[in-house]
């Protein structure tokens, strides 16, 4: 049986109406933005893993969420699907006029140029001041993702440094004062451990040192996010190696020094 959107939207309205299902019924923008925002994990996740099966079932379950975020919309006398479309093909026609408006083909630099003025004019246009250079990045964004874009604004108004080189430094001198930090509350606690709970200085040295790395890939053109994640799975890999080795071989990894532990991880990296 062929299915459409319009049966979708009607099996919303279902589940959200008399007689529908209860927890849908009782479910608010705000209960739901987790489940949206895990969505859209799970289809990056499916992408990286190049399960194109996969990837449909999830953009499907992503598709769903904005359908029944439409759905509340609409029964709030908000918005509703259609107006959810309008909205993003006014958009997209308005910020592709080399497209939809003859202005003449452009070079990739141009046209990410393009994009970000448009996105400019756009925020002006939406808050009185226009939210000034950092207006509009989402607090609820991935930490990361959040400081890639607010340095990336910043640097369109030439708050930033001129070469890569500069921002390495930046995060060297960061990682410093983290040590520096972090030897001050050894010695205050007066053994050669840490306090338990961490002091605000030391988080918040941490945090200073986050950032300028992911400003650091910024100016490599590196998606901060994406190496991280990248780095995630490869730290996977290979700890599941070593304890596959300890296995293979009759040891209790958990229980070998960190020398130990050490050698089988420089044997799983060498066999990659």
């Amino acid at each position: 049986m062929s299915r459409d959107l319009s049966e979708l939207l009607g099996i919303m309205e279902r589940l959200r109406g008399t007689g529908g299902c209860p927890w849908d019924r009782e479910q608010t923008f705000a209960s739901i933005a987790p489940y949206t925002i895990e969505e859209a994990y799970e289809v990056a996740d499916a992408i990286e893993r190049r399960d194109l099966p996969h990837l449909k079932e999830e953009l499907g379950d992503l598709l769903f969420q904005v359908v029944f975020h439409a759905q509340m919309a609409r029964e709030a006398g908000e918005f509703d699907f259609a107006d959810v479309v309008r909205v993003i093909c006014d958009k997209l026609v308005r910020r592709h006029p080399h497209v939809f408006a003859g202005s003449g083909a452009l070079s990739g630099a141009e046209l990410g140029a393009a994009w970000e003025d448009a996105k400019a004019r756009e925020r002006a246009a939406s808050a009185p001041n226009g939210g000034g250079a950092l207006g509009g990045v989402p607090q609820a964004l991935p930490a990361l993702m959040r400081a890639h874009k607010l340095s990336k604004r910043a640097a369109r108004v030439g708050f930033d440094f001129e070469h890569a080189s500069q921002t390495a430094d930046k995060v060297a001198e960061e990682l410093a004062e983290v040590r520096e930090a972090a030897q001050a509350h050894a010695d205050a606690d007066g053994t050669d451990a840490l306090p338990r709970a961490p002091s605000r200085e030391i988080v918040e040295e941490i945090g200073d040192l986050l950032f300028a790395a992911a400003n650091l890939a910024r100016k490599l053109d590196v998606d901060a996010e994406a190496a991280l994640r990248a780095a995630n799975l490869k730290f996977e890999r290979r700890f599941r190696g070593m304890e596959a080795l300890a296995q293979q071989r009759g040891l209790d990894f958990a229980a070998l020094d960190l020398a130990a532990q050490e050698r089988l991880w420089l044997e799983v990296k060498r066999g990659e």
